[in-house]
């Protein structure tokens, strides 16, 4: 029997399958790896929005994180929505030493849209405990312009923007381009390596309202292909042009802000 390669996202829940661990584990499947999830909140909502959430117990969580170390062999896994500071705190105390490989930070800081989703609290304590600790963050445009106070103008403000999170802890920086409907060209994503090498990502815009899930699919995407053994480099041009496919070939599912298609052919 081969040992199949396995992965983990520790994540909201959310109920209409587009974003959060359900889009995580959909790219999971996608890219060919067993993936498994650590919930840390339950979000309802549909196309139109989100009308309501409850966040897990922090024993739960701890309950779920040590039944997945006690027999199953992760190799990369990432974080999502860690909704408050006791359960990031508890996340950083039972991965701090690293059960779990390569760690693949999603701060689900401030929305596409520039809207704040933690609190004061939280937002240090995301900062101060798990960023020390990642292998790679993902922030979009508003995150990082948010974790750096620079207004990112121009690309040598976010080149400097990823030079100052890397001061921070982590070891990789990939800023996500900024989305807007007045984007006509390309959306440009800058990724500074451990080793200081960088590089632009850059695929065409496009106009739809089907992009739930979208920064979920690539940061899950980077852990199923570091786990297969990717470089650090590899699996980032590979999740960019697996989400870009996903976003390009749209399917229809809700009425409003539709999820992404993860059953695009790669």
């Amino acid at each position: 029997m081969n040992n199949f390669t396995q992965v983990l996202t520790i994540a909201g829940s959310d109920s209409d399958g587009s974003a959060g661990a359900q889009a995580d584990l959909k790219t999971f499947m996608a890219r060919g790896v067993y993936g498994m999830s650590v919930l840390t909140a339950a979000v309802a909502g549909n196309s139109y929005g989100i009308h309501d959430s409850v966040n897990m117990p922090v024993e739960f969580i701890k309950n779920e994180i040590n039944d997945i170390k006690k027999d199953f062999k992760v190799t990369a896994f990432k974080t999502g929505m860690l909704s408050d500071s006791e359960i990031i705190h508890t996340i950083a105390e039972e991965i701090k030493d690293k059960p779990f490989g390569i760690f693949v930070l999603d701060p689900v800081i401030i929305t596409k849209h520039g809207a704040m989703l933690l609190e004061k609290d939280a937002y240090q304590s995301l900062i101060n405990e798990l960023f020390p600790l990642a292998d790679l963050i993902t922030p979009n445009f508003y995150e990082a312009k948010k974790l750096t106070g620079l207004e990112l103008k121009d690309k040598s403000e976010i080149i400097k923007s990823a030079q100052i999170l890397q001061k921070l802890g982590p070891k990789n920086i990939l800023i996500k381009g900024k989305h807007s409907a007045n984007t006509t060209n390309n959306v440009e994503d800058y990724v500074l390596l451990e080793n200081g090498n960088s590089f632009w990502v850059s695929k065409p815009f496009v106009k739809t309202t089907h992009i739930n899930g979208s920064g979920d699919t690539l940061s899950s995407c980077i852990v199923a292909e570091i786990a297969k053994g990717k470089s650090m480099e590899q699996s980032i041009h590979i999740a960019k042009s697996f989400t870009y496919k996903a976003i390009k070939n749209e399917i229809d599912v809700g009425h409003k802000f539709g999820p992404v298609n993860h059953f695009v052919k790669y």
